[in-house]
């Protein structure tokens, strides 16, 4: 990676629903799914921007206390040549059901077991994909 890679500080949600399907958005005039979330903007905690963001994108009021953080991961921007996205990855239960509103122009599924069949982000195939199977296995064991 160069010293001119510019960075994106975002926050994102590993969102599931009760079949543990895992949500996927894609935003107006681009062509990869990612996880729903957005720009940290200066001086905002990342689950500030997560909560922010969920709302604006799918009109989810979620308490503060229901995001898990996950870590930060870093993946090569998917809409914006020449950055790198800097990730803070919250896990949260679907709180109701999706309203694609703000920049999403659509949503997608992801079922457990069955490969993508949308173009993903370059995060959310490298990294939350596998944290998405391990939190799954991690959820079966624990029943």
């Amino acid at each position: 990676m160069s010293g001119t890679t510019r960075r994106l500080r975002i926050a994102a949600a590993l969102l599931t629903d009760a079949g543990r399907r895992l949500l996927l958005v894609r935003k107006h005039g681009t062509v990869a799914f990612m996880q729903p979330g957005g720009k940290i903007e200066p001086g905002e905690e990342p689950l500030d921007a997560l909560l922010r963001e969920l709302s604006e994108e799918l009109g989810f009021v979620v308490a503060r206390d229901e995001p898990r953080y996950r870590g930060r991961f870093g993946a090569p921007a998917a809409n914006e040549p020449g950055f790198m996205v800097e990730a803070e990855i919250f896990t949260l239960p679907l709180p109701q059901a999706p309203r694609p509103a703000a920049e999403i122009a659509e949503i997608a599924w992801l079922e457990p077991g069955r490969p993508p069949t949308v173009t993903l982000a370059p995060l959310t195939r490298d990294h939350i994909l596998p944290l998405w199977h391990a939190l799954d296995s991690e959820t079966l064991n624990d029943d």
